[in-house]
């Protein structure tokens, strides 16, 4: 394990540093374990062995220093839409294959694609899991008995408002008394961890001032066991792969991306830089063993991450302790959570939703007016009305169709004049003096498969005349697609086959590579490729059949050939 990078440089006070931090993190991370559990519809204990073993696996294993890997908010709509339609067994099989999942992302090198993911794709997820959440938590806020849990948005408040009758006043007050410590006591006392305080105080009220009031772990779950997990092994049948590898498949891209923007956050924190795919491989690893204990789904949690590094970290040791940590918490202090509310849970959870709903982003991309604004609500929209598992691939879709729509704008195929009278290369209007012999274009922008009939179109359009010689000036051609690529040689092959000579200038080292592995540049004659316009154009004077030119063969005509010394000064 000390072979590891992240473990190099340890020294007593380190230690010690990573120990103080470990605890910090451990105390912040407990209650959020039972929150997220509990919202995900299974019992708190699952959320405590999700902390401690994936917790212990991706200090151990994963590709960042200061990672603190648990149970997270944006897992909760995808698994509690599991639980309620599949059951707990097969979330943990869900969980499973996510894992497995992860693991084949790190063994393919998939670390730094996953960041590529538009930011207003996860805005838009994000900022919808928030509103599950924050919704999902108004029946313990307000106390209500005999609601049914659904599995889309707008069920689940239908049932809040056909259950209203049933509010809980004592709920409320727990509640209201939790939302007043979160918000006040970091202002007051900034060092004491204030998610366990806004436990610990409501509790104590519930028990001694009014006591059997109000639901709690206790009368809703059965308590918490005080006992290890224990191993059972998930009975995996094709069947269950063919239905469960959608879900498992979100889980996975969301683990993958949230514990990656956990790793940059970290690295932006300390000036440190984490290895993405030897994190995936802790990710992978955490969520194929964390099941067979019955935890839940974990990634890298950025606010536990931030408090690990505030806190001193120094090493992956900090989240080993702090697994340890919530272990010996479970082993000496489980009895006691039966007392603590719901209803305490209910502003932890609200606010957690509140800081990950990232309404300014929101906002600042729905004020673009952009195919970004389009793909953030129909994210958003899908995330918070259907689910997470299509909401995230057509996000991605608009995003891309998007992308190809505006890169596709950029392609710009230039007339470049061949004017004999003044001796140059322009791009303006067509000159008088042109050489009707010898058709010349610049081409601005990637050539792929989003414009390549319309770059076809274009040249076919232009060249109608038929000249002799075609000139493609390619110097700011910066890619060249299979697409394209086909249809640069359609064009190429029809011209020639018609008598003309195609002429390449100045194409770049990239796309010329490209050409040559598909085996175009051998077609078209490396002869016919050229450093410079200058060149080409000469050339294609030289080719050019004065006495069948329309122009040059008129008596008080001057031949091309005069004019063979060309400049080439366009940009």
């Amino acid at each position: 394990m000390f072979t590891d990078n992240r473990f190099k440089g340890l020294t007593p006070t380190h230690l010690k540093n990573d120990l103080v931090a470990g605890v910090t993190v451990g105390v912040v991370a407990i209650p959020l374990a039972m929150a997220f559990a509990i919202a995900s519809g299974v019992k708190p204990e699952y959320g405590i062995y999700t902390t401690i073993i994936a917790g212990l696996i991706v200090a151990l294993f994963g590709g960042s220093r200061f990672q603190i890997a648990g149970p997270t908010g944006a897992f909760i709509p995808i698994l509690l839409a599991i639980v309620l339609q599949y059951g707990y067994e097969d979330l943990l099989i869900a969980g499973f294959i996510a894992g497995i999942m992860l693991m084949l992302m790190s063994l393919f090198k998939f670390g730094s694609l996953i960041t590529y993911i538009p930011r207003s794709v996860t805005i838009g997820f994000t900022s919808g899991i928030a509103v599950i959440i924050f919704s999902g938590q108004i029946e313990n806020f307000l106390g209500i008995e005999g609601l049914e849990k659904k599995e889309y948005f707008h069920q689940n408040i239908l049932e809040i408002i056909s259950n209203i009758n049933t509010v809980n006043l004592f709920s409320i007050i727990i509640a209201l008394i939790g939302f007043a410590l979160i918000i006040f006591v970091p202002n007051i006392f900034p060092r004491i961890p204030v998610l366990l305080v806004a436990l610990i105080i409501p509790t104590i009220i519930s028990v001694l001032i009014f006591p059997g009031k109000v639901a709690t772990i206790g009368s809703a779950f059965g308590g918490i066991s005080q006992s290890l997990p224990s191993f059972s092994f998930p009975k995996i049948t094709f069947e269950k792969l063919l239905y469960l590898w959608q879900p498992a498949f979100v889980i996975a891209m969301l683990g993958g991306i949230e514990s990656l923007l956990s790793a940059v956050v970290a690295d932006g924190m300390t000036g440190k830089q984490h290895r993405s795919n030897k994190e995936l491989f802790g990710q992978g690893l955490a969520n194929i063993i964390t099941p067979l204990f019955g935890g839940i789904p974990a990634t890298g949690a950025i606010a536990r991450t931030a408090t690990n590094i505030k806190s001193g970290a120094f090493s992956p040791l900090s989240g080993i302790f702090q697994s340890l940590f919530v272990l010996l918490t479970l082993l000496l202090f489980a009895p006691y959570a039966s007392h603590i509310p719901l209803a305490s849970m209910a502003p932890i959870l609200m606010v957690v939703a509140y800081n990950m709903s990232e309404i300014k982003s929101f906002a600042q991309i729905i004020k673009l007016r952009t195919g970004d604004s389009l793909v953030l609500v129909t994210t958003f929209l899908l995330t918070v009305f259907v689910n997470l598992t299509v909401a995230v691939p057509v996000g991605l879709l608009l995003a891309m169709v998007s992308f190809v729509k505006r890169i596709s704008s950029v392609l710009e195929v230039d007339k470049l004049t061949i004017d004999r009278q003044d001796n140059n290369l322009t791009e303006d209007k067509l000159s008088a003096n042109e050489c009707p012999e010898i058709a010349s274009f610049t081409i601005r922008g990637p050539l792929f498969f989003g414009v390549a009939n319309r770059f076809e179109a274009a040249l076919t359009r232009s060249i109608n005349e038929r000249p002799s010689v075609l000139i493609l000036k390619m110097k700011y051609v910066s890619l060249i697609d299979a697409t394209a690529e086909d249809n640069l040689a359609v064009l190429i092959n029809d011209f020639v086959k018609l008598g003309g000579t195609v002429l390449i200038a100045e194409l770049p080292e990239g796309p010329l590579n490209m050409l040559k592995r598909s085996g175009l540049y051998d077609d078209i004659g490396s002869e016919y490729f050229f450093d410079n316009t200058t060149e080409a154009v000469n050339y294609a004077l030289d080719l050019v059949n004065i006495n069948k030119c329309s122009r040059c063969s008129s008596k008080d005509a001057t031949s091309c050939q005069v004019f063979k010394k060309i400049t080439n000064d366009t940009p």
